[in-house]
C-alpha cells in the first residue's frame, strides 16, 4: 500500500465567476486510485459563499481523478459540492444537472492574461508597450519575455502527464496574453479538462510569482485585446449527416436563443463583444465562413464538406463556465429536428 496525496477541487459560491478551490487528503491505496475508490469529503462551506456559519457543511463528491506529476503519488480529484445530505446538489454546483451527450465534441480555446504587479507580464510601470501586432504567435525576448514561455511549456507537460486532451498552446494578440486548448467528448468530460488545465495553470504561477487574469477585457475600453474562449463544438448528426437545411434551421435556433446564450457566455461581455477586434456585437447573431468576426464561425470547408463537422462560437469569453457552455449549446442543438 503506498499513500496517496488526494488534491480535492471544486468551484465556490462566489458570482457571477466561481473560484477554484482546493486541498489536500492523505489516503492508502494498492494502486493509482480510481474514482469509485475515493472517499466523499466534507468542507466549510461558511469560508466558500456556500452555507452559513450555523450550518457550514458542504460535501465533496469525486466526478474525476487526474495524475498530478507534480507530487510523488499525487492525484487531482475534480468534484461536484453537495448539500449535508448526500443527494442534493448544492445550488452553486453547475455541473450536477447540465444537458451531456456523449457523442458531442467540444473544443475550447481558453485565453488568458499573465499579470506581474497588477499589470499584465511584460508591461512597463507605466504607459503601454508596443502596439498589438507582433506578439500574437510571437517569438523573442521583446514578444513574449522570458518567463511565460517556460510556465506555457510546464503547463502543457502537466497536462498531458495528467490525461488532459491539451491540444496545443500559443502566444495570443496582446502582449502577456496566451491561449490553450482544450478538447474533450461530452459536455462533463470537456468541461472537467477545462477546470482542472485552469487549476494547473493557476497553481503553478504561485511559484513564479504571476497571477492569472481570466477576465475578458481586463485592460477596459482600449485597442488592446480581450480574451474569449471560442468553444468548437460538433454532435454525431453534425459531423457525419449536417445539410444545408439543417445547418441553417440550427443557426435559426441559435439567432432564437442568442440571449440565452449569452447569460451563460461570461460575465462583462459586453465591454469584448463591441463589433470590434474580431468580434460581433453582443445584442447580435450572425454566421460566416471562416469570418471571425461573427457569432458562429464556419471552418473554411465546411461547406465544401456538404455543411458537415464542427462549428466556432465565438462568443463564449475566458470567464466563462465550460459546464454552463457547452449545456446551453447543446440545449439548443436539441430543438432542431435531425430528420
Amino acid at each position: 500500500m503506498a499513500k496517496y496525496k488526494l488534491e480535492y477541487l471544486w468551484l465556490d459560491g462566489y458570482t457571477p465567476v466561481a473560484n477554484l478551490r482546493s486541498k489536500t487528503q492523505i489516503k492508502e491505496f494498492a494502486s493509482f486510485p480510481k474514482l469509485e475508490e475515493l472517499p466523499v469529503w466534507g468542507f466549510d462551506g461558511s469560508s466558500t459563499q456556500q452555507a452559513e456559519g450555523k450550518s457550514s457543511d458542504c460535501k465533496l463528491h469525486p466526478v474525476a481523478v487526474y495524475p498530478d506529476t507534480t507530487r510523488k503519488n499525487g492525484v487531482l480529484v475534480m468534484c461536484e459540492v453537495y448539500m449535508p445530505d448526500d443527494k442534493t446538489p448544492h445550488p452553486s454546483n453547475t455541473r450536477a444537472t447540465i444537458a451531456d451527450d456523449p457523442g458531442a465534441w467540444f473544443g475550447f480555446e481558453q485565453e488568458y492574461f499573465f499579470y506581474q504587479d497588477g499589470r499584465p507580464l511584460g508591461f512597463p510601470e507605466s504607459g503601454y508597450p508596443a502596439p498589438q501586432g507582433p506578439y500574437y504567435t510571437g517569438v523573442g525576448y521583446s514578444n513574449v519575455g522570458d518567463i511565460a514561455r517556460q510556465i506555457v511549456e510546464e503547463h502543457l507537460d502537466l497536462c498531458l502527464d495528467a490525461g488532459i486532451n491539451h491540444e496545443g498552446i500559443n502566444a495570443e494578440v496582446a502582449k502577456g496574453q496566451w491561449e490553450f486548448q482544450i478538447f474533450g467528448k461530452g459536455s462533463k468530460k470537456a468541461a472537467d479538462d477545462v477546470w482542472v488545465a485552469r487549476y494547473i495553470m493557476m497553481r503553478l504561477c504561485e511559484k513564479y510569482g504571476v497571477d492569472i487574469n481570466w477576465h475578458c477585457k481586463p485592460l477596459g475600453a482600449t485597442d488592446w485585446n480581450g480574451s474569449g474562449m471560442h468553444t468548437n463544438f460538433s454532435t454525431e448528426y453534425l459531423r457525419t449527416t449536417g445539410g444545408e437545411t439543417y445547418f441553417k434551421a440550427l443557426m435559426a435556433a441559435f439567432d432564437k436563443y442568442k440571449n440565452e446564450h449569452i447569460a451563460v457566455y461570461g460575465p462583462d461581455n459586453h465591454m469584448r463583444l463591441t463589433g470590434l477586434h474580431e468580434t460581433q456585437s453582443i445584442d447580435k447573431f450572425n454566421y460566416g465562413l471562416s469570418d471571425r468576426g461573427a457569432s458562429v464561425r464556419l471552418p473554411v470547408n465546411f461547406i465544401k464538406d456538404g455543411y458537415k463537422g464542427y462549428l466556432e462560437d465565438r462568443r463564449p469569453n475566458s470567464q466563462g463556465d465550460p459546464y454552463a457552455i457547452a449545456s446551453r449549446i447543446l440545449k439548443t442543438i436539441a430543438t432542431v429536428p435531425t430528420s
